[in-house]
């Protein structure tokens, strides 16, 4: 029997909740971009090295059929974020207005 590094779990235990922006918001790159509330050109390069860095690393080892799927779930990621940052955004803008 071969021991397996234990896997970061994608979804909560009831299988229903993301946690990958859990992880991202750990990330200790992450929190000092976030710092001094502004995200600077320099830190947006220095992510984009580490993703393209990491999308060398693992793209090579995917056969093409898990290929397409990790492409429609970084897809899919990518989307979620953006949205969720949008949702988070219009929900202060609304709580501003109230207040």
């Amino acid at each position: 029997m071969s021991h397996h590094a234990q896997r970061t779990p994608w979804l909560d235990d009831k299988g229903e909740t993301v946690l990958i922006d859990d992880y991202a918001k750990e990330l200790g790159t992450f929190l000092e971009a976030l710092a001094d509330g502004r995200i600077e050109k320099h830190e947006l390069d220095q992510a984009e090295q580490r993703l393209v860095s990491l999308l060398k690393e693992v793209e090579p080892k995917l056969d093409d059929k898990l290929h397409e799927q990790v492409t429609r779930l970084l897809v899919e990621v990518s989307a979620y974020s953006v949205m969720q940052t949008l949702a988070e955004i219009e929900g202060a803008k609304i709580r501003r207005l109230v207040l």
